[in-house]
């Protein structure tokens, strides 16, 4: 367990939550710090081949913070779990630098296999690039890739790969911003300040705007005078 990366894990806490205070208080008082600092502990044991003693170190610290990171996760320097409880991360998961995760995200495991056995040393659970943040409640899922410094949404539902500087929500996510449409600050909870469109009333939205015009393209034919060669005689109506 690096000096460097735990000093850089600390100076994430102080650039991206405003409440902190001091050190002391980091130390003594984040449970999302004393999850990460744990998992660097266990990655080393892991690493080491003292695989049992790992799973039990992380176990220890999942009672205690309320977040389970399995030993063998890859995570980054500057990783920062805000409020924490309710945290997930899979085995085969990997997590670039300066990323920030709220309660309640799971980056879980899907692979098509139905044999458990099958799936040992697969690649299973997402891999997050640099600088992505990860909402709360927010469910990353499969061997799925979140490009660097994209955003996902609280509560999101993320099935596909999302595109670097993207920002994707809803259940399944959909893009709702790129970079182009936002500053390139950080964003709490993975939301832009702004107003975040939502996709799926995007959709609508132009749905009904089709209909409309099709009503109104039906309602003037409708009015239009049919020529006298095109009507038929009321004798001949049968």
């Amino acid at each position: 367990m690096a000096f460097e990366t735990v000093r850089s894990d600390i100076a994430a806490i102080f650039e991206r939550d405003p409440a902190v205070r001091s050190l002391p208080e980091i130390w003594l008082s984040y449970p999302g710090f004393h999850g990460v600092l744990i998992h660097r502990l266990t990655h080393r044991l892991w690493r080491a081949r003292w695989r049992l003693l790992a799973r039990m170190l992380s176990n220890v610290g999942r009672l205690f913070t309320g977040i389970e990171i399995h030993p063998a996760a890859k995570i980054g320097k500057g990783f920062f779990i805000d409020h924490g409880n309710g945290v997930v991360i899979g085995e085969t998961a990997e997590i670039g630098d300066n990323v920030t995760l709220y309660h309640d995200v799971t980056l879980g495991g899907i692979a098509p296999a139905v044999d458990s056995a099958s799936q040992v040393n697969v690649k299973r659970h997402p891999t997050l690039r640099d600088g992505v943040i990860i909402g709360s409640g927010a469910q990353v899922l499969g061997p799925i890739v979140i490009g660097e410094n994209a955003r996902v949404g609280a509560n999101a539902v993320v099935l596909k790969d999302v595109p670097a500087g993207a920002t994707v929500v809803g259940i399944p996510a959909r893009v709702a911003m790129t970079r182009r449409d936002r500053d390139a600050h950080f964003e709490a909870y993975g939301t832009s300040r702004d107003e975040v469109p939502d996709p799926v009333a995007r959709v609508i939205e132009g749905l009904l705007d089709q209909i409309e015009s099709l009503q109104a393209r039906v309602n003037k034919l409708e009015g239009t005078t049919v020529p006298e060669r095109w009507k038929v005689p009321a004798d001949n109506k049968d």
